[in-house]
């Protein structure tokens, strides 16, 4: 998991995270881009690792009977 912030020209940065999963030849990478800007890089960064961590785990968690 690689969560990112960019810096937008409007001020405010943006937050982004990228997702590897798999390996070789069957890697597979997920880009998660969000709407809506942050006062600062951490805490673009920090919302994105928080949403990656949660769509991860709703796809990992065992399905009920």
């Amino acid at each position: 998991m690689s969560p990112l912030a960019k810096a937008q020209e409007a001020g405010g940065f943006a937050a982004s995270v990228s997702i590897r999963s798999g390996s070789g030849s069957a890697t597979h990478d997920r880009v998660l881009r969000f709407t809506g800007l942050f006062d600062s890089a951490a805490s673009a960064v920090q919302y994105a690792t928080e949403h990656a961590l949660g769509w991860i785990h709703e796809r990992t968690a065992p399905v009920c009977a």
